[in-house]
């Protein structure tokens, strides 16, 4: 593991064709180990519709007006994972992390998330739903968010920079599986039992920091891809959990299967063809299962945009054209997860047009 850190230089704007990101090496006085941040291509893409522009821009004004002074939002799942979705929102925008529109409410939601942690087993607390989500999203602001700009004026601080903070988390979540009789997770890190959706998130969390440069076992994703493949039917539905649920239709365990095996570079398994499959005949209509519509539309966007991108285009129009509708005048959506959730989701589904995201890299 290097001991070097890397600032990122993130340029441009969300109205531009061409983002490029320039990485600046710099030596620091830190004595400790921080695992060297991803380097990111230069991304070409095609400009992103108005609609899409207008209806994201409510959405991260909504998140904007409703931010607790804390960095995180007020609702009944308030923890890191929620901090960690708004944090991603802001991120997608291709706003500059450090000194942009957003610039504020990224230093909030990662100082709210790293004050959640635990110093000494690393856990970010409530649940591993919790630790998978801002695991992910400290993975993304890794090397885009500069940690010196992270505690001024603020009377408080953390220890740890964004990277010594990944490196705990990892840690954390592979101890947690390393007890669990699955080799997965469940909502506590002592949980004996595993379920897909939860799994499906840390997984996402380990796989965006191994992206980002820090060290995560291969057995640790060996084993986690193991478990989602014994929990995938030859039909292509993924089951709930161990003892818990069958192989019933729900759009967004199988939409997390077809991402985690994309994400982990197995697309070469039966069980990405089948997951994949299961999401082409299921276009249109199907079950999303126990976390509602917006938490399939999440996982939806990028199965389809990791397995299939010209599907992904009809997919991403008509996910669109609904979100248009069922906007709030304040540039919220509702959802069985409460608005808040339900906004971060929505517009992350929405965010994989902008691709400034790694983990929305293909």
């Amino acid at each position: 593991m290097l001991s070097t850190c890397t600032e990122l230089s993130f340029l441009g704007t969300k109205f531009a064709t061409v983002l490029m990101m320039i990485f600046v090496a710099f030596s620091g006085n830190e004595s400790r180990s921080i695992a060297t941040a991803q380097s990111l291509e230069i991304l070409n893409g095609d400009p992103i519709p108005r609609d899409v522009r207008d209806l994201y821009d409510r959405g991260l004004q909504y998140l904007v007006a409703n931010q607790d002074d804390d960095g995180c939002w007020p609702s009944g799942h308030r923890g890191a994972g929620v901090a960690g979705m708004g944090l991603m929102c802001f991120l997608a925008s291709g706003e500059d992390p450090n000194f942009g529109l957003y610039s504020n409410q990224v230093r909030r939601s990662i100082r709210f998330i790293l004050l959640q942690q635990d110093p000494e087993t690393g856990y970010y607390g409530q649940s591993m739903y919790h630790h998978g989500f801002a695991m992910l999203a400290l993975a993304e602001a890794y090397g885009m968010v500069d940690d010196r700009k992270l505690w001024r004026e603020t009377g408080v601080s953390s220890e740890l920079t964004i990277g010594e903070s990944l490196e705990l988390a990892v840690r954390a979540a592979v101890t947690s599986q390393k007890t669990n009789p699955f080799g997965a997770w469940r909502y506590s890190p002592a949980g004996m039992e595993a379920d897909t959706s939860v799994t499906g998130g840390v997984l996402m969390g380990l796989l965006a920091a191994r992206n980002a440069g820090i060290e995560v076992p291969d057995d640790a994703i060996d084993r986690a891809i193991a478990y989602f493949s014994g929990m995938t039917s030859e039909s292509g539905q993924v089951a709930y959990s161990n003892g818990a649920g069958g192989f019933n239709e729900s759009l967004a365990r199988i939409s997390i299967g077809t991402l985690v095996f994309a994400i982990a570079r197995r697309k070469d398994m039966p069980q990405f063809a089948q997951t994949l499959g299961y999401l082409r005949d299921k276009l249109q209509g199907g079950t999303s299962g126990h976390g509602g519509i917006s938490y399939q539309s999440y996982y939806q966007a990028q199965a389809l945009f990791q397995g299939d991108v010209e599907l992904w285009k009809t997919w991403n129009q008509q996910l669109i054209d609904r979100l248009k509708k069922e906007q709030r005048p304040g540039g919220g959506f509702d959802g069985t997860q409460g608005p808040y959730v339900a906004t971060t989701l929505s517009l992350l589904a929405v965010a994989v047009n902008y691709r400034f995201l790694p983990i929305y890299e293909r």
